[in-house]
């Protein structure tokens, strides 16, 4: 049995991510993200889900105006 760190696909990390988000990473999980070697994954991850809850924020926030607004 080998040492080496698992290896953390794309898909891993933005699950992660987003469980880690709201608070529901379990905690096998979290050691098994800690246990990896490459952030590179994670921060990609961290940074696409950020911008899509910006967006989100925006068209909530632009639908929630129009239909208090109407023109």
């Amino acid at each position: 049995m080998s040492n080496e760190a698992p290896k953390t696909t794309p898909l891993n990390a933005f699950a992660s991510v987003f469980r880690a988000w709201f608070g529901v990473q379990s905690e096998a999980n979290r050691q098994r993200d800690f246990a990896s070697t490459d952030a590179k994954p994670f921060i990609a991850a961290g940074i696409i889900f950020a911008i899509a809850m910006v967006i989100a924020v925006i068209v909530v926030v632009n639908i929630v105006l129009s239909a208090t607004n109407p023109t």
